[in-house]
């Protein structure tokens, strides 16, 4: 299994590797993501260390049906050899109706293949009121016409 493209990443390559991150993640399908990762891929993702795409997959089931609505953008912040760092943003509500912008970082290692062996998160949440939202595309991908997050100013 591959997934390109492959490293090293330059600059366009790795947004290209973000954007089909991005795309992947609007799916809020567990399967679709984890294909992105190599089998023994490890995570930390807040408190959570998942390993594996059993553990993995579990975490992604948890995460979406606690983040509902869930939008997503990545944005590359820079890239060298198998690595990409990028920062994101995604608006999501809970269960009572609260929404929230979540901000962070992520740290991506590549193996040869185009795989994700680990991903490092840190990540904020900001409790937001509806009127505040900037993610206002139909679930699923973000439109390429929809402004990006430093043209968003986040």
């Amino acid at each position: 299994m591959s997934r390109p493209p492959f490293p090293p990443y330059d600059l366009d390559a790795a947004r290209i590797k973000a954007r089909k991150a991005e795309d992947a993640w609007n799916t809020r399908d567990p399967d679709v993501v984890v294909g992105a990762y190599t089998a023994d891929s490890r995570w930390r993702n807040r408190s959570e260390f998942p390993r594996g795409h059993e553990q993995i997959r579990a975490f992604l089931v948890r995460k979406w049906q606690r983040e509902l609505d869930y939008r997503l953008i990545k944005e590359v912040w820079t890239c060298q050899d198998n690595r990409i760092a990028v920062r994101f943003a995604y608006e999501w509500h809970d269960a009572q109706g609260q929404w929230y912008r979540s901000y962070g970082n992520e740290n991506w290692e590549f193996d040869e293949q185009g795989l994700m062996r680990s991903r490092h998160a840190s990540i904020n949440d900001l409790a937001i009121a509806g009127s505040e939202r900037l993610f206002h595309w139909p679930l699923g991908r973000r439109p390429d016409e929809h402004p990006s997050l430093s043209d968003l100013g986040l």
